[in-house]
């Protein structure tokens, strides 16, 4: 049997001259990507959160390397950071063997970092483009919910918080209004609105002071005054404090306050429980984010036209296509752009898909099955009975756009044999017999949905379509799913977004690498085999 020999191994020898840190690191690795383009930024803003004086501090610019890269590597506790300082040879390479705490890292990406990264967002967006790495053309937007990071238990509920606040209400104005007929005094104007705390005091106060004055001897309406005062002002207080946190949203949780409850995909009980959570809404142009946004709001419907306009803020550009999901259709982003023809607008219709099935082509109750007289202005239903219009209803949206709904009514429904599948309950009382056919229909949204469908249903249509559905769900499903980020660690709306652009920027940062590894620079573009040549 041959002898087997082995290398010479000796962990504790000495090197006459010891090697450079960056000479352990390969030529292609992601870090070098991402110490290069740091080192292009501007970050004026970052070291003007410094007051000087007192210890020297730890660089801002190695700091911005060290927490991007970790975010690179899903990492994103600030423990976890400050060991591989110590032991990762890339983070070693990129803080030039400095050793930030934790505590170090958590505050400069809390304190200094929060309220500056839409700028070192914008700047990195700004090297995306001069390098040509986006097109300029498309953006394609989508949304996702990520869990805050906040008790699920401790909630408060506007509508819940209101009818307290009106039970708390009439029952100190049943109480005031007995104590000041007792006392003769001049009785106040009382409106339906809600007394606030401050009203509440004064009123209580003078009550007070005049049974003092009188002497009243009613001791069960001199307590009772006074529990108001000690009780009900400040549970007032509670109140409206609770209603300012809330403002148009509908609840907020006690631990993160800028957390709105809203339904998650991830359900694990099945039971459909409201989580503490955010809207992340992001474009993404040749699968590059080119810009974010978090929004309070649980539907993306009105986040569409906020984030345009703050995109527009903060970017020197703007994009001609604008692709979006069904989540985003609505009477007023129609006409939005129809105000802004600069930028065209590809949406599905919601009813995009349901209307390719056979249940609803051949639903006799449904007003796209019916058979519109333009002249006339009438619906005929599956009967040949006539819909007239009777009237209009006009209402506004949350932005203040005017929606006008025409309302058509059928006067012929006693005695159709098809009344049982055409009038649908929809939770009337009212018993089928007593019941007629009514239709609600917005012109306006109807037309710019049908232009809409035969726009998205062309080559160029379907080709966006295909390619939102691979670049702006394909960033959302490798975050959540590849790298498994489901709950933010920061806290607050500003933290939470800047938590957010570090992912998105060291994601682009990642991108850029896998692209110029794999010589993909100019693929902005992603067309299947199936489409034509030439798009």
């Amino acid at each position: 049997m041959a002898k087997v020999t082995y290398k010479s191994y000796n962990q504790n020898d000495n090197l006459l001259f010891p090697h450079c840190i960056g000479d352990f690191i390969p030529e292609n690795d992601p870090v070098r990507v991402l110490d290069a383009i740091v080192e292009h930024l501007d970050i004026s803003a970052i070291e003007a959160t410094y007051k000087g004086g007192g210890a020297s501090s730890f660089a801002p610019r190695m700091l911005l390397k060290v927490i991007l890269y970790a975010y690179l590597q899903n990492i994103h506790s600030g423990r976890k950071m400050e060991a591989l300082l110590k032991r990762d040879v890339n983070f070693m390479w990129l803080s030039g063997m400095q050793r930030p705490d934790f505590n170090t890292i958590n505050l400069f990406r809390k304190n200094r970092l929060a309220d500056v990264m839409d700028d070192i967002f914008t700047q990195v967006v700004k090297i995306l483009v001069d390098a040509k790495f986006v097109s300029l053309e498309v953006q394609y937007i989508d949304g996702t919910k990520i869990e805050a990071n906040a008790n699920k238990y401790t909630f408060v509920w506007k509508k819940a918080t209101k009818t307290n606040q009106e039970k708390l209400d009439l029952k100190v104005k049943s109480i005031l209004r007995e104590a000041e007929r007792v006392l003769n005094m001049e009785l106040k104007d009382e409106s339906d609105n809600v007394m606030t705390a401050e009203e509440m005091q004064k009123r209580t106060d003078d009550i007070l002071a005049q049974m003092d004055e009188k002497g009243i001897s009613d001791k069960k309406l001199r307590k009772e005054v006074a529990k108001v005062k000690e009780e009900s002002v400040p549970k007032m207080k509670e109140y409206e404090e609770k209603l300012e946190i809330v403002g148009e949203r509908g609840s907020y949780s006690k631990t993160d306050k800028d957390a709105t409850f809203m339904r998650m995909k991830e359900d694990a009980m099945l039971n459909g429980q409201l989580k503490p959570a955010y809207n992340l809404q992001h474009g993404v142009d040749s699968e590059y984010v080119t810009w974010l946004d978090v929004f309070p709001a649980p539907t993306d419907t009105i986040t569409l036209i906020p984030f345009l306009k703050d995109m527009e803020v903060h970017l020197t550009f703007k994009y001609k296509n604008i692709v979006a999901d069904a989540g985003y259709e609505s009477e007023e982003n129609y006409c939005w752009f129809e105000a802004h023809p600069e930028t065209e607008l590809y949406v599905k219709p919601s009813n995009h898909e349901v209307r390719k099935h056979k249940k609803y082509r051949t639903d006799i109750s449904r007003r796209e099955n019916m058979l519109y007289d333009e002249e006339a202005n009438t619906y005929t239903c599956a009967n040949g009975k006539l819909l007239k219009e009777t009237r209009e209803k006009k209402t506004h949206s949350a932005a203040g756009l005017e929606i006008i709904t025409s309302i058509y009514e059928c006067s012929e429904c006693a005695d159709c044999p098809l009344k049982e599948k055409c009038i649908r309950a929809c939770g009337s009382k009212k018993p089928l017999e007593a019941r007629h056919k009514v239709i609600y229909v917005s012109k306006r949204f109807a037309n710019q949905r049908e232009a809409m469908e035969a726009k998205i249903s062309t080559q160029k249509g379907r080709l966006l379509r295909v390619n939102r559905s691979i670049q702006a769900e394909g960033n959302f499903s490798y975050i959540k799913h590849d790298l498994n980020f489901r709950r933010f660690l920061l806290r607050g709306n500003v933290k939470v977004a800047a938590e957010w652009l570090l992912f998105s920027l060291a994601l682009n940062i990642l991108k850029m690498h896998h692209k110029i590894q794999n010589k993909r620079l100019g693929s902005g573009l992603v067309v299947p085999k199936s489409f034509p040549a030439g798009l």
